[in-house]
């Protein structure tokens, strides 16, 4: 294992087990078919502009895959097929106003996209790309998330079932 390998995964086990515990959160992995493969959804956060996909929290007795679907519409625009089986998750500081980092694990769950809206939600305060799995690797900032995008890049259906 090489020093990076190493310090990926204290990080990693930093953020299950640290002193401040994971918040649950969910997002959407939006997807379509083109010619030659797939196309996956990215938009932009609202506060650093920074590409990332459509989540966010579930609301109390919400299925998760219920959850986020109604954050791809909210925050994308857009709607579809979404998978009952997570295509897997990743971990995240998430920023707060008052400069505190909250450790977060987030369960992705595949949308493949049917209807996409002129008019949403958070239309005003994101933007919206589609772009390659490749591409999508290295525009978000995750590594665990950049995986997963990769090996779903490969066999969109296993994880989208």
């Amino acid at each position: 294992m090489n020093a990076l390998s190493a310090q990926y995964l204290f990080e990693r086990v930093r953020r299950l087990f640290g002193s401040v515990p994971c918040r649950l959160q969910v997002a959407a992995l939006p997807w379509r078919r083109i010619d030659d493969g797939v196309e996956l959804l990215l938009i932009t956060s609202r506060d650093t502009g920074r590409w990332i996909l459509p989540k966010g929290w579930p609301d109390p007795g919400e299925e998760l895959c219920d959850a986020a679907a109604r954050e791809a519409a909210e925050e994308a625009g857009v709607s579809g097929a979404v998978s009952r089986q997570e295509a897997g998750r990743y971990y995240y500081a998430k920023m707060r106003g008052s400069g505190e980092e909250v450790p977060c694990e987030v369960v992705v769950f595949a949308l493949e996209v049917d209807a996409i809206a002129e008019k949403w939600k958070e239309k005003r305060q994101r933007k919206r790309k589609w772009v390659t799995p490749q591409q999508a690797a290295r525009m978000l900032n995750e590594p665990d998330l950049c995986r997963l995008i990769s090996g779903f890049g490969v066999n969109p259906r296993r994880s989208a079932a």
